[in-house]
């Protein structure tokens, strides 16, 4: 990423939401219309950053998210690009009417960073607990939705975001238990565009966020036994790249989505419609929550409870295979 003052060493110690913030200050620096809104959450969404850089363009809303996105769909009319970051929970649920009728409807041009999405936030409980958003935040029009599966990735994301059109919703996690799945950010990264991380032609594994670093770690294991393991990372829900899913529906003999979201509605129910409308049929499973909230605990436990880690996915692979 020319002009950026770190480099792949800096992006894999720090957390997605720390690449974040620092990525936000270098966009606040290359164009003065970048704004930042918060509601009472700079600090966990790591934000904070940008407001002791910028604090003209910084705004803070109190407990009102609602108010908050309201308020973004104001600064985006009057030509600013708001950077609007909150919980996941409170981005998608407590504000949704807004997002939709106010940003989502006039198709503005905002981008929503909730950070503490899925199971990140585990041992805080089912209301902090966000396992529903990308099932709501893909239903509605002209909504691109975007899931990182680490920080550097999330580098990328918010890097490409600058001049992307409409408005953007991007889950990342608390900052807790972030496995890395990219070695270095020698990969060309395009909104709409998956990355085929691994290579192979038994199963494939089309993963979002966490679940991706455990699915490179299964296809390296599953290598030494033989096993193929193709490994897609489907950064972008929505536009989802519908080639690559219709590629491994034909060179693969199964498909096996992985998300730290309800099975119902998230990346697992949009690849499922893309399988569904070819009229093709293949082996296709679904990992993540299944219609449940989840259990309390720490957040890699509950990976390895819902089998979004290495061992569950390889678990998943070896019973569709047999």
């Amino acid at each position: 990423m020319p002009g950026f003052a770190y480099n792949i060493d800096d992006l894999q110690d720090i957390t997605q939401a720390e690449a974040y913030g620092k990525v936000l200050v270098d966009l606040g620096k290359e164009n003065k219309n970048v704004v930042a809104l918060t509601a009472d959450l700079a600090k966990s969404t790591k934000i904070g950053i940008f407001f002791k850089a910028y604090p003209e363009r910084s705004f803070n809303f109190g407990l009102a998210e609602a108010n908050m996105m309201g308020a973004a769909a104001g600064f985006a009319i009057s030509g600013k690009i708001p950077y609007v970051s909150t919980f996941a929970t409170f981005a998608s649920m407590r504000a949704a009417e807004q997002v939709r009728t106010d940003i989502a409807y006039p198709k503005l041009k905002v981008r929503i960073i909730a950070t503490h999405s899925g199971v990140s936030f585990g041992q805080a409980g089912t209301t902090h607990h966000c396992t529903e958003d990308l099932a709501i935040m893909r239903s509605f029009a002209n909504m691109t939705v975007i899931v990182p599966a680490d920080s550097v990735e999330t580098a990328k994301v918010v890097a490409a975001s600058l001049d992307y059109p409409g408005p953007i919703y991007v889950r990342i996690g608390r900052g807790y238990f972030e496995p890395v799945a990219y070695e270095d950010e020698d990969y060309e990264y395009k909104i709409g565009q998956a990355v085929t991380l691994r290579d192979g032609k038994d199963i494939t594994v089309i993963a979002c966020g966490i679940p991706v670093a455990g699915a490179v770690e299964a296809a390296d294991e599953l290598k030494e036994e033989g096993i193929n393991l193709r490994v897609v990372n489907m950064h972008t829900i929505k536009p989802i790249d519908k080639e690559v899913i219709l590629t491994a529906l034909t060179e693969t003999s199964g498909i096996i989505t992985a998300e730290e979201h309800n099975i119902i509605g998230g990346l697992g129910g949009a690849v499922a419609e893309v399988i569904a409308e070819s009229q093709k049929g293949t082996r296709f499973r679904r990992l993540g929550l299944p219609d449940i909230y989840s259990d309390i605990g720490y957040p890699e436990e509950l990976y390895h409870r819902y089998r979004l880690d290495k061992e569950g996915i390889i678990r998943a692979v070896k019973e569709m295979l047999s």
